[in-house]
């Protein structure tokens, strides 16, 4: 008997997935797990293994489709056999986020497996409607097809298919380009929206001599070359991070609205928001209080790598307690960066240049680093977001205390 493979929930609250690449076709035989598709969900791109093994009968969607948890992906079962003909078992709760992806019931005259559960009469109705049993979803007890179930599928089969949606190509002004909202670009705006409609959002911006943090990444780049890696400001910006959020817990933390509690985490996972072409992903630097400035570029460098390939793995872009997006490396002043929800803060490190600025009175030209800290004002006030920024100033602008922060690995 054939079976339905259906897009399973693998937690994360991920509710959907955009198959990137069939690896199978219709009539291809596949073993239990055998990997059938790419989808990628809002965490990273992964291959699905079939639970089955068998010949694919059918191919549920095409490749860019987007897919809900629950759907049904592929049909499996045995060569010749008809893919309506599966294997049926008691269906989600009605509404469930997996109902979705039950299959349409079909106008057929195939025989109905005397399995099925169903009375006669239920059973004499989908008869005289031309209907499957078979593909029919039962919401009675233990999956029990009711009459409303039968009647409901034949409304569904018979329900007029929307004509085709005409996009035109221009506009009263000349031609439009039309991008599907597809992949990472599509997730990111999902989460930007969430964050947004949740956060109070407020900006913080303040600036920091940068003369110290360019001076000990000189000093320390000969020694970084004995670890194989290349020192950047990040790293730096990192453990300094670190260092201020100790004195100022509360933006290392989450907020519980359904338990109205505060979460101030104890460990310091910094997300590093990494630009791709078709969106932005934020790797974690796990535990960055446990690793030195030279451990972190290491792993800043092979992160970003992987995520431009898109082969991080899912543990990867989990359990962040506080996010650092880095523009300077593009350019530019200020920024309002959109906190990485449920954190409740989120760094915006600009283009460290040269800036004249006022020294007792009189001009000065200095390296300077633009700081945009964007936080949640439900948690953080205005003055606390203030005396966060100040401590942070204060290490980046110390050599002997960045230095420190740098090494520390506590």
């Amino acid at each position: 008997m054939a079976k339905i493979f259906r897009f399973p929930d693998v937690g994360e609250g991920i509710t959907e997935g955009e198959i990137v690449r069939w690896l199978v076709k219709e009539g291809d035989e596949v073993k239990a797990d055998q990997s059938v598709a790419e989808i990628e969900t809002d965490k990273a791109i992964v291959e699905m293994p079939s639970p089955f093994a068998g010949t694919v009968l059918k191919l549920h969607f095409k490749e860019k489709d987007v897919v809900k948890v629950g759907a049904a992906l592929i049909t499996i079962g045995e060569k010749g056999e008809s893919p309506n003909a599966v294997e049926t078992a008691p269906p989600p709760a009605p509404g469930s986020s997996a109902t979705t992806g039950l299959t349409r019931a079909s106008l057929t005259t195939e025989s109905t497996r005397s399995d099925v559960q169903a009375t006669p009469k239920v059973r004499k109705l989908a008869q005289d409607l031309g209907l499957d049993l078979n593909a029919v979803p039962g919401t009675g007890p233990q999956g029990r097809i009711t009459e409303d179930d039968v009647r409901a599928a034949k409304d569904r089969a018979t329900a007029p298919k929307p004509g085709p949606k005409i996009k035109s190509k221009y506009d009263f002004y000349g031609t439009l380009e039309r991008i599907p909202l597809r992949g990472i670009r599509r997730v990111t705006a999902k989460k930007m929206r969430e964050s947004v409609s949740t956060a109070a959002h407020v900006t913080h911006i303040d600036e920091a001599d940068a003369a110290a943090l360019g001076g000990l990444k000189d000093k320390l780049a000969p020694e970084a070359a004995g670890f194989g890696v290349k020192l950047t400001y990040l790293p730096f910006i990192v453990k300094a991070l670190v260092a201020a959020l100790k004195l100022h817990p509360t933006l290392n933390a989450t907020l519980d609205d359904e338990e109205q509690e505060i979460i101030v985490k104890k460990y310091y996972n910094v997300g590093i928001a990494v630009d791709v072409p078709d969106g932005l992903i934020v790797p974690v630097v796990k535990m960055a209080e446990q690793k030195t400035v030279f451990d972190i570029a290491g792993e800043i460098k092979s992160l970003a790598e992987a995520a431009r390939a898109r082969t991080l793995d899912m543990g990867d872009l989990k359990g962040g307690t506080f996010s650092i997006t880095n523009i300077g490396m593009i350019g530019g002043e200020a920024a309002t960066p959109i906190i990485n929800y449920p954190e409740v803060a989120i760094l915006a490190t600009m283009k460290i240049a040269d800036r004249v600025r006022a020294v007792g009175g009189a001009a000065f030209i200095k390296k300077t680093l633009p700081l945009c800290l964007s936080f949640d004002h439900r948690v953080i006030d205005g003055a606390e977001a203030a005396r966060f920024m100040n401590d942070l100033k204060k290490v980046l602008e110390d050599a002997a205390l960045l230095e420190m922060a740098a090494r520390a690995t506590e």
